[in-house]
């Protein structure tokens, strides 16, 4: 696409990454790709690294809705986010320039803690108890008490984000055409005076869910936006939703998510 051709580079800033980085923007530049050093003026944004960096990429450069996003994995290996090589950047670079370039898009959760601004995640958002005890939750969904969660903590993941940490704890794998989030428990105790579903569930984007926390000494919690620790005191109430914003990477042929997951997992 002529229209897409002032490219940011995020990488990380130790020597290794910076030498790599620096062979990347040499190969782009003779490809006939302008190189900025300011994000807000690119239209493509390019992580190295692994989806780790991908997701820091992402969230550095403030969840960009006018540009593209592209991964390119050091490791040798396509990872969920990553769809290029080190080793082969002649086929990002054709696949950037593609008439027919095709547009893939990734849904985002939008997170508000305690009315303060909201933020994003293209993972997943983690809530956990801060001290060696359980903490209290109420999972309200639509204004209507669900359930009160005892327990470590949940977790609440886009459908991208459905393959990271909450597949861990074994949340269901989730298609991203579907316009939803999951939620996914992080030990729960159930007993007679605390009952939780007692496994994950998929919410429509459509719904709203708000968890309050119980003010029982344990309402400082942990908590996550994809792989950043968000530092918030007295903590209330965290209110969720599927966000309108998306992010938007490259789609290549033979690689749908379903054939990444394939490729990651079997």
């Amino acid at each position: 696409m002529e229209d897409r051709m002032n490219i940011f580079i995020y990488s990380k800033h130790d020597k290794d990454s910076l030498e790599k980085k620096s062979k990347v923007e040499d190969a782009l530049i003779h490809e006939g790709f302008t190189i900025t050093e300011d994000d807000t003026k690119a239209n493509i944004i390019i992580s190295i690294g692994s989806d780790g960096s991908f997701l820091q990429a992402v969230r550095k450069t403030g969840f960009r809705q006018d540009c593209l996003y592209a991964g390119i994995s050091l490791t040798g290996k396509h990872a969920l986010y990553c769809d290029f090589h080190y080793n082969n950047l002649y086929e990002m670079t054709q696949a950037i320039r593609g008439a027919k370039l095709k547009v893939r898009k990734y849904p985002l959760i939008e997170v508000a803690v305690d009315n303060q601004q909201p933020f994003y995640c293209l993972n997943e958002f983690s809530i956990r108890s801060n001290i060696i005890r359980t903490f209290i939750l109420d999972v309200i969904i639509d204004g209507t008490l669900f359930e009160t969660f005892l327990g470590d903590g949940l977790i609440i993941s886009t459908p991208t984000g459905s393959t990271a940490y909450n597949k861990s704890v074994r949340g269901a794998v989730v298609d991203p055409l579907l316009p939803c989030f999951q939620v996914t428990e992080l030990a729960s105790v159930n007993n007679n005076t605390y009952r939780t579903l007692g496994s994950s569930f998929i919410m429509s984007g459509n719904r709203n869910l708000k968890l309050k926390v119980h003010q029982d000494g344990n309402d400082f919690p942990s908590m996550a936006a994809d792989n950043e620790a968000i530092g918030i005191r007295q903590v209330e109430n965290v209110e969720i939703r599927l966000s309108d914003k998306v992010i938007k990477t490259v789609k290549l042929k033979d690689n749908s998510f379903w054939e990444k997951v394939q490729r990651i997992y079997l």
